[in-house]
């Protein structure tokens, strides 16, 4: 560009002037076509991402069923019924567990609990929803922060503390309504580390927005959010 903008300066005639747009325009159509490019080659991989999240979810899940399945069938060919009559009944558990949590309505918050299984996590999360919670109630801002933060206080949870070899971990996640209020609890059990350092950690994820943490337990890794159903 500094050469048309040279020769514009110097002879100040009206061919180099339309030379200088020209050129102008065309760098600017290549920036826009490099960016356009990188977007694209950003949306695909962030696509494939989410597919192969999508194939591993679906996978376990499959794997599991088969596993209910094999034993059920094997409770049944030894003839002990009772045996059988409580697999069905986790499996029915489990089922309504699931269902519980695909009517949430915060899209990113079902995937990410039902995918967490998948992601060979040392850390195992048991989730209780209440009946008929529905998040999608909430103002959608609202609704949206609250899946961040649940998302982002399972991700302290999961990276503190040290976990030495066959430790267990639980993390039990909670969702019910109290009046004009969401709560969310989070009850830790086993290695959580310094309580103090996941309560300095919880309260910078919830800092700014619309709802509170609260330390349930002094010393203890158990918190809970309490969210106001803003409609």
């Amino acid at each position: 560009m500094a050469i048309p903008l040279y020769f514009v300066i110097q002879d100040k005639s009206l061919i180099w002037s339309i030379v200088l747009v020209l050129w102008v325009a065309a760098v600017l159509a290549g920036g826009y076509k490099v960016i356009a490019r990188r977007r694209d080659q950003e949306q695909q991989a962030l696509l494939r991402s989410f597919e192969e999240a999508a194939i591993r979810t679906l996978n376990h899940h499959r794997h599991d069923w088969m596993n209910d399945l094999q034993i059920l069938y094997g409770y049944i060919q030894l003839g002990k019924i009772d045996k059988a009559v409580q697999c069905v009944e986790r499996i029915k558990e489990r089922m309504n567990q699931e269902s519980k949590i695909s009517k949430l309505g915060i899209p990113s918050l079902v995937f990410y609990l039902q995918s967490f299984r998948t992601s060979n996590s040392n850390l195992e999360l048991e989730i209780a929803v209440d009946q008929d919670m529905q998040l999608d109630k909430l103002n959608p801002q609202v609704g949206t922060e609250l899946a961040a933060v649940i998302m982002q206080t399972v991700r302290a949870y999961q990276y503190s503390g040290k976990v030495s070899w066959g430790d267990t971990r639980k993390l039990l996640l909670s969702l019910r309504q109290d009046g004009s209020e969401i709560i969310v609890s989070f009850e830790g059990d086993g290695s959580m580390g310094d309580p103090e350092i996941l309560k300095q950690q919880i309260y910078n994820v919830v800092q700014g927005k619309r709802m509170k943490a609260e330390q349930l337990h002094p010393s203890q890794a158990s918190f809970q959010l309490r969210v106001p159903c803003e409609l």
